[in-house]
């Protein structure tokens, strides 16, 4: 990948120090989201989605930008308008959304994907800022106004919310960047972590992975670790699993595959005994993080979007997590959405499928046709993974058969 690592041993993305990069992204939205506040308000037209507007930072500052004390760069912001309106759509406001990623450093995650990508989040845990390669970043450029009528019509969805793409322009480098939002809160403990395809053909993660100090397990991992899957009450499971099918949907219409959902799970019980264990309950308490607050970044509000709200399910200590147990009835939070959907179904993968399949047997390969592709990740969404909760059946309906006992009050 264009990952690397310089004599002083901070990380470089071809060949540009993570340090330099955070500053030029911090200097470019600021005065793209400054310059677009000055652009009035107006519905988004087919043109929107193709602008890229470009502006060059010279190191000593220049009559539009501020001096740094960075190398020279350029910086573009497509489909602007664009962009501002899914922000909008999502509930984050312009002063927010700078407030979150320029006014404090972001912060490098280390384990990066297997994509050899950079990830930064903001401080405040809102937003994940990732490096993406040029075929993506073109990608995502066809798929805006496909993103945008489906968004229009259906903000509830487990699909990546994509808030900005940018590119840095250093040293005779393109450097592209998407800002997301972020799945995974900082400040909640993940015990457990998946990236599951509903594929089993090498779906185990490599020794190298589960050495890591919070490894990304995969489907044959999740079947042996959790072989009865994920309890949902019936309502949450449904709202789950529709949503589920409505993405996939969307996903097979634009040809993608090799999605994977990513599902990481909060143990309440199990968190409440590392607390006895470092004896410090009283620091429990105090240290209660903010709920995020955009609108739809987190995954309760992802399948119920605003019905629930405030609601009987969702209290404040779930942290906007997905209540669920596992088949020990220990309490679980579950932060879930789909990931990796730029990855179009061209010729390579094609080609992948196809030699794969002559090796192997082709339906459990995970590079599939999309519309086989999402059916079969549904099914092991919806069927392994998670699980309604079996109800019990009330007394109330045993009396009819005349074989209920008293309530007791």
């Amino acid at each position: 990948g264009h990952r690397g690592v310089d004599s002083t041993g901070e990380t470089t993305y071809k060949k540009t120090t993570s340090s330099a990069l955070k500053g030029a992204i911090q200097l470019g939205i600021t005065h793209t989201v400054g310059s677009l506040s000055t652009k009035p308000e107006r519905d988004v037209l087919m043109q929107d989605f193709y602008v890229v507007e470009s502006i060059f930072f010279p190191s000593e500052g220049s009559n539009l930008t501020p001096a740094h004390h960075y190398n020279d760069f350029r910086f573009k912001t497509y489909a602007p308008v664009a962009f501002r309106y899914f922000r909008e759509l999502f509930g984050i406001r312009p002063d927010d959304f700078l407030y979150s990623l320029c006014s404090e450093p972001l912060i490098e995650l280390s384990n990066s994907g297997a994509s050899g990508s950079l990830f930064y989040v903001s401080s405040d845990d809102e937003f994940i800022i990732k490096t993406v390669q040029h075929k993506e970043a073109e990608f995502l450029q066809k798929l805006l106004p496909g993103y945008y009528m489906n968004l229009n019509q259906n903000p509830r969805t487990l699909l990546p919310k994509f808030y900005g793409l940018y590119c840095v322009q250093a040293g005779g480098k393109n450097i592209r960047i998407v800002v997301m939002n972020n799945l995974l809160p900082r400040s909640v403990k993940m015990h457990l972590k998946y990236d599951l395809k509903g594929s089993t053909y090498k779906r185990r993660a490599s020794q190298k992975e589960r050495e890591k100090v919070f490894p990304t397990y995969k489907d044959l991992d999740f079947m042996q670790d959790i072989p009865d899957g994920l309890f949902l009450d019936s309502d949450m499971y449904n709202a789950l699993c529709k949503t589920l099918q409505r993405d996939c949907l969307v996903l097979q219409s634009f040809k993608i595959m090799d999605y994977s959902l990513l599902v990481a799970i909060h143990n309440m019980d199990l968190a409440q005994r590392e607390q006895a264990m470092a004896d410090g309950t009283a620091q429990a308490d105090t240290r209660r993080p903010a709920a995020q607050k955009a609108l739809y970044s987190t995954a309760m509000e992802s399948i119920q979007g605003e019905a629930r709200r405030g609601g009987t399910i969702e209290t404040d200590d779930q942290m906007g997590g997905i209540p669920a147990r596992n088949a020990k009835g220990e309490r679980l939070l579950l932060y879930v959405g789909i990931i990796d959907v730029l990855q179009a179904y061209r010729f390579v993968k094609k080609l992948e499928h196809s030699w794969k399949a002559l090796v192997h047997d082709g339906d459990t390969v995970s590079v599939h046709r999309p519309s086989f592709y999402a059916e079969r990740f549904q099914r092991f969404m919806c069927n392994t993974v998670f699980k309604k909760i079996p109800l019990k059946p009330s007394p109330s309906k045993k009396s009819r058969s005349g074989t209920a006992v008293p309530r007791r009050s």
